[in-house]
This record gives C-alpha cells, structure tokens and sequence, in this order.
C-alpha cells in the first residue's frame, strides 16, 4: 500500500513503524473473511482492511473523527486477521499506534471517560478489585438476570500449593483478576508442575501485566507496570529460573511483547527483551515434559476446548492444550469456527457489550453443539464471559489435569 505520511512525523518512531506495516498490506481482504466485527455487522471499516486504511488517512493528516474512533473502538483485537494474512501485516501492533494517535485528537463523551477511568482504577489492583466484588456479590439478587450472570460467582480455594523443593523452578505472574476469581488455576498449574519435577514461585511485587491499561489506551500506565514487573522478577532471572509460566494467554501475550512495548527505553529495553524471551505460556512448559504420569486422567470426559485469540493468534499456539487435554485421556470434540472471538477481549465485553453478547451466543452454540461434558478455556477473560452465558462447567484446562 502507498502511503503519504509527512516525512517529519517520521521522528516519533511509532510513526515509523506504523508507515512500515501499512506499506507491508496489499489489500487483498483475505482479513476481512476471518475478522468476527466484519462478519457481523457487514461494514468494510468494521474490517481489518477497513480499519487500516482509516488509521492510514489519519496518519496522512486527513481529519479523524468519533466515526473513526467507534470503528477503531469496535476492533477486538483477535488477531485472527494476522493468522489470515498472507503478507504478515503486523496489525495488532499498526491498531495500538492508531488508537493512541485518535485518542490524542478526538475526545470522549462523559461518560465514556470515567467509564474507562473507573476500569483502570480498579480492575488491575487486586485489593480495589476485590472490594468491588464483594459490593457486587451482595446486592446480585437485586440485579437482572443477566446482570447477575456477569457478577463471578465465589470459588473457594480447594487446592493447597505444593512445598516440595524441586531442582528445576520457574516463576509464575499471579495476575490481578484471576487470583481473586479462580484462585484454583494457578495452584492446580503448580501442583501439576510439582508432579513433573518443577517448582513454580511467585514475586511478591509483580502485579498486573499491563494488558488492561493497554487495551484502555493507557500506554504509560502499562509501561510502568511492565517495568514494575521486570524489576520484580529481575532477581530470580539473575539468580538462573528457567522461564516465567503464564497460566492466562492474555497475560502470557502480553509479556512476550514487553520487548516491543519498552524498545525505546533506554533503562529497560535489554531486560524486556529478556523477559519476552523467558515468557511460556503453560502449554509450552507441558507439551515439552513427559505427561505419561497424567495419562488417562480424563478418561470419558468429553470436552469442548475455547481456544483464546491471545494463544493461537497472537502466540501461535494452536493446537496445543488440545493436544495436551487428549495426551491426558480427554475426547476433545469438534467446535465450530474454533478460530473466532468469544466477545471477551479484556474490556471489550465491558464497552462493547451489544457485539460481544452476539460473538459469546455464537461461541457457546459452537461449543456446546458436540453436547460435552464441560468447557476448557486457556484465559480468565474467556472464562469468565463464557460462563455467563452457559450452566455448563467453564475450567480453566490445567484444573482438568488434577
């Protein structure tokens, strides 16, 4: 694609990049066949390919307007499209840059602001979040129904984590919603990991990963939690632990790109790089360890597997829990356009909660239409939404391994 950017925007390196991915797409529109939005409402600039031409006339120095930031807003950022893309358009790095450049320009209504400025004042802080909670849980039966079912119901914590000393350890991020609503994920990964020789630690002070801030536009607020995270964790790296474990993809994607979010810091670009490095998502860790000792755990249980966006499509890891989960004795069933979004995407079934409450009914009938046992997802936003909808079990897959 031809652009016309203003050689002297050139001096914000985010530019750049931006100039270089919308140069490497070739409009074939190969995207717009896998985008869930395009499917669903039909619109070109609800599509990858119309997105990146409206991020391409901002750029240029045409006007931008609350069209233009709705139609950006709308994007999930699955990554589907780059899974699709013959020509490796780096779009979900080229729809970041562009959300930054029109929150810049076009402001927000009211309420929108505070809406977005109550999400990053409280999900990513686990004390806040798990006030909120509470407040939520007790005046539920006061709410709609479907209100209720967006409310995460209290898991009480069965698990004991193991005190073994293993030779082998590897850190692990506890993440800020999913240690207060299925606090079972992390102790089952490494009470799991335990039976394999390996010892999972945490760091006191690592907190949220970022994600959140990021999918809010809040760009400084997710750098300096990633930097809080790397000194966190940059002892244990010194001291020798073999990886950081992600028992959520969403973080697990997050992580893996710190080395992209911080390359111009000069204080911590080395150590990102680093750390992306060291990051594995859970699977990676088992799908290289001998399971034999979890064979047949799963034995005539049927289960239907919600592969997030963040692991096949943003980390390229498809296949592999399912792999995994039939190693282990499961009958995975077939699902149904496995590739598409459920409508969880961080915040997005918060913002966006008409097209994410249409992409959760397709999901679950796709799911549950080879009638399974229970639903086994790799991601807390993905549980959570997907269990919303459905009485049937929704589980972490590492809990199934118990």
């Amino acid at each position: 694609m031809q652009t016309a950017i203003p050689p002297e925007l050139f001096v914000n390196p985010d530019v750049a990049e931006a100039n270089s991915i919308l140069r490497s797409c070739v409009h074939c529109g190969f995207c717009n066949a896998t985008c869930p939005t395009y499917k669903l409402l039909g619109n070109e600039l609800d599509g990858p390919r119309g997105r990146i031409y409206l991020i391409k006339e901002m750029l240029e120095g045409n006007e931008s307007s609350t069209k233009t930031q709705l139609h950006l807003d709308r994007c999930l950022t699955c990554r589907a499209c780059e899974t699709a893309c013959p020509s490796g358009v780096k779009y979900g790095r080229l729809i970041d840059i562009g959300r930054q450049v029109i929150e810049k320009r076009t402001s927000r209504s009211v309420w929108q602001l505070f809406l977005r400025r109550i999400l990053l004042a409280i999900l990513p802080y686990p004390g806040r979040f798990a006030l909120v909670l509470i407040v939520g849980r007790m005046v539920r039966p006061l709410l709609s129904l479907s209100m209720q079912r967006k409310i995460p119901i209290k898991r009480q914590k069965t698990l004991s984590r193991p005190h073994k000393i293993n030779v082998r350890n590897m850190l692990m991020l506890e993440g800020c919603v999913q240690s207060l609503t299925a606090p079972n994920i992390n102790t089952a990964a490494a009470c799991v990991l335990d039976k394999l020789g390996i010892s999972l630690v945490s760091a006191s002070r690592a907190g949220c990963c970022g994600a959140l801030n990021q999918h809010l536009v809040d760009f400084d607020g997710a750098h300096d939690m990633m930097r809080r995270n790397i000194d966190a964790w940059w002892p244990y790296i010194e001291q020798g632990t073999e990886a950081i474990v992600m028992t959520s993809s969403g973080c697990g994607l997050m992580v893996k790109e710190y080395a992209i979010a911080l390359k111009d810091d000069p204080d911590y670009a080395a150590k990102a790089v680093r750390i992306s490095e060291l990051t594995r998502d859970l699977s990676e860790i088992l799908n290289r360890e001998d399971l034999s000792i979890l064979a047949g755990v799963g034995q005539g249980v049927r289960v239907a597997y919600q592969a997030p966006c963040t692991l096949q499509h943003g980390q390229k890891l498809r296949g592999a829990v399912e792999i995994i989960l039939q190693n282990c004795g499961y009958t995975v069933v077939p699902v149904a356009d496995g590739d598409l979004c459920c409508g969880a995407a961080g915040t997005y079934c918060l913002l966006q909660r008409k097209l994410s409450y249409q992409l959760l009914e397709n999901k679950l009938s796709a799911l549950q239409y080879g009638v399974p046992d229970v639903i086994a997802t790799a991601n807390i936003g993905c549980q959570l939404h997907l269990e919303s909808g459905t009485d049937l079990p929704v589980r972490h897959w590492i809990e199934l391994l118990q």
